[in-house]
């Protein structure tokens, strides 16, 4: 079901959607409807409503029960019951039906003219009787109060054909040269012919005379209408029991009191097109008229458009429900099109469905998606060198920019960079090879993509010995090292807004390896003091030789290994704080491994330490008041 909004009115096209052909088994259909979102969501409103070829005409019962429809090939009409949703029955002749009449409430009398001045009866079980007419025939038309049924076409005379009797009555004649279409009146049994000469003639059956004309190619020549040729009738229509609507050849309407005989509504279509039916909705005032290229809803007593349907292929007949918003339309293709406006009417008692279908289409909304449309802005169209299609129906003005079909803006993008689809295509092809070369052993190596960027995420992973994958391991980010669209450029003016955010995080790093090292020979010093063992027994003289050359060892690598004071202050003014304090936090893990002694040695300057000549070691220590 497709649904459009045309002047903020919602139609709901009940036939758009793909058909399924009948040869199809069960199973193949439910295979398609699971995999085709299209088939799935279609709406067959009454099942086989179609035709082999075309539909011609289409009617509805006065019971409001079956639905009748004629078309080709082969030359047939077709009959649907509403009640079942589904088709009655079909019956072919060797014609094609110019136009039909159901001469009973129901499909049980059903008279069709055919293209070859052929008249056909049907009763309910099949055809009934078949006469001729002695010219062509356009038109049909049924008189319930005589029994008489009247014909015309290519004759100034309008046949009667006295069902009562089974025969031909005295014709009526007519000023014209041939007759399009009649009508009678459904109240006071007027009836109306519409000539080719652009007249409109009233006759009484009661008086067998003509009781008016109405000039309508004069009235049509006003100053809102656009007229090329002759403007003969084409669709008559009464309303009530004063007004009359009349159709003509170059595509007017014509509203009509029947008391005057000027129009007080000239209706122009714009198109040139004849006007093949006119149709009142009382509902709502609004009039119906249908040309082959679509059915204008306009309001009656003012002109203003109300809405219009267009349609895919040219339009024959058409078709109301009374008293409801569901419309049936006959066109030059298979299907017959079914349309339902909720705002015109309530949906038919048999398909009552469709209410609560539009109410939960209504609060589901969707976003339009023009698959067939390309949108472009104005820029685009200057580089397109489309700019002169502006104000053309080419381009469809929405938003800041254009709809313009997809094969335009192809062919049009292929003429100003004719490289680029075999680029495109060169690059694909260059892909799928390097995907099918691609090795199963996996070599570490840096993008080519962002390599700097890839290269600081790998040293943090090192670094914080992290196990979580970095992104261009990472297969939804992968096209960030490996598509050149998405490369960072340090020149672009984005990244320089955030250049200075940017160098504080770059900031080279404090270089003090000089001054850990410094720190990790004087702990080792002191702990190969601290190590040193009580079980050598060597004579005095040697240990002091051995403590004096021990002091001058210390003495002269803190003299190599000594900085001056305006370095040192300089190195440490460098070291940040938290740098500084997370050497602190080592410096203090380390110390735990040191005895307690050498530790008080480093932190009170007036711990004393010697050694006896037995090999004991005495400490003197002052404890400081705080």
């Amino acid at each position: 079901m497709q649904v459009t909004n045309s002047n903020n009115v919602k139609i709901y096209n009940l036939s758009h959607g793909k058909s399924l052909p009948e040869w199809l088994s069960e199973r193949k259909r439910r295979m398609l409807q699971k995999k085709d979102v299209d088939i799935r969501r279609r709406i067959e409103l009454i099942q086989d409503f179609d035709m082999p070829g075309v539909s011609t005409g289409i009617k509805i019962s006065r019971d409001g029960k079956f639905i009748l429809a004629t078309g080709v090939y082969k030359p047939r009409v077709r009959c649907y019951d509403v009640n079942n949703l589904s088709m009655k029955f079909e019956r072919c002749f060797d014609a094609e039906a110019v136009e039909f009449e159901l001469l009973s409430d129901d499909y049980s009398k059903i008279v069709l003219l055919l293209c070859d001045r052929t008249v056909e009866f049907h009763a309910q079980y099949g055809g009934y009787y078949k006469t001729r007419i002695p010219k062509f025939g356009r038109d049909v038309a049924y008189h319930h109060e005589s029994c008489d049924l009247l014909l015309v076409g290519a004759s100034s005379e309008i046949y009667r054909l006295n069902l009562e009797q089974g025969r031909f009555l005295n014709p009526y004649q007519t000023n014209a040269s041939s007759i399009n279409k009649i009508v009678v009146h459904p109240g006071y049994d007027l009836i109306a012919c519409g000539t080719v000469e652009g007249k409109v003639e009233a006759w009484d059956p009661r008086m067998r005379q003509r009781v008016g004309i109405l000039d309508c190619a004069l009235s049509c020549m006003a100053d809102n209408t656009f007229v090329e040729g002759f403007p003969s009738v084409t669709a008559l229509s009464f309303k009530d029991g004063l007004t009359l609507g009349v159709g003509t050849f170059t595509g007017q309407i014509l509203l009509y009191d029947v008391r005057t005989n000027k129009p007080f509504m000239v209706k122009d279509h714009m198109y040139g097109l004849p006007i093949k039916n006119v149709e009142f909705i009382k509902s709502e005032e609004l009039v119906a008229s249908l040309d082959p290229k679509c059915v204008k809803f306009w309001k009656q007593k003012t002109g203003k458009p109300y809405t219009t349907i267009q349609a895919p292929a040219h339009l024959n007949d058409l078709c109301f429900v009374p008293d409801t918003g569901l419309l049936f339309l006959a066109n030059e293709d298979k299907k017959i099109l079914t349309y339902f406006i909720p705002s015109i009417g309530p949906a038919p008692q048999w398909c009552c469905f469709l209410d609560n279908i539009t109410e939960e289409l209504e609060e589901s909304k969707q976003d339009a998606v023009y698959d067939d449309y390309k949108f472009v802005t104005k820029k685009e169209l200057e580089e397109l060198h489309l700019d002169h299609l502006q104000g053309t129906s080419l381009l469809r003005a929405y938003m800041h920019g254009y709809f313009m079909d997809i094969r335009l803006y192809n062919k049009a993008k292929a003429i100003i960079q004719p490289m680029a689809y075999k680029d495109l295509k060169k690059k694909m092809v260059r892909n799928k090879i390097e995907l099918e070369r691609k090795n199963q052993v996996v070599v570490e190596e840096l993008p080519n993509v962002n390599r700097e960027y890839a290269q600081k995420l790998l040293e943090k992973k090192v670094n914080e010995k992290l196990q979580v994958p970095t992104p261009f391991e990472d297969e939804r980010f992968k096209d960030l090292f490996k598509n050149p669209d998405f490369k960072i450029s340090e020149t672009d003016e984005e990244y320089a807004r955030i250049k200075s955010t940017v160098e504080k995080t770059n900031k080279k790093k404090v270089n003090i390896i000089s001054e850990s090292d410094q720190m990790k020979t004087l702990e080792e010093e002191e702990t190969n003091k601290a190590d040193y063992t009580s079980s050598e027994e060597e004579d005095e003289s040697e240990e002091e030789e051995d403590e004096d050359e021990g002091e001058s060892e210390t003495e002269d690598s803190l003299d190599e290994t000594s900085v001056p004071s305006k370095k040192k202050e300089k190195i440490f003014e460098a070291v940040d704080s938290e740098r500084f304090s997370m050497l602190q936090n080592d410096k203090e893990e380390e110390d735990s491994l040191v005895p307690i002694g050498e530790r008080l040695k480093k932190e009170n300057s007036s711990f004393e330490q010697h050694e006896s000549s037995a090999g004991n070691k005495v400490v003197t220590f002052t404890v400081k008041k705080k």
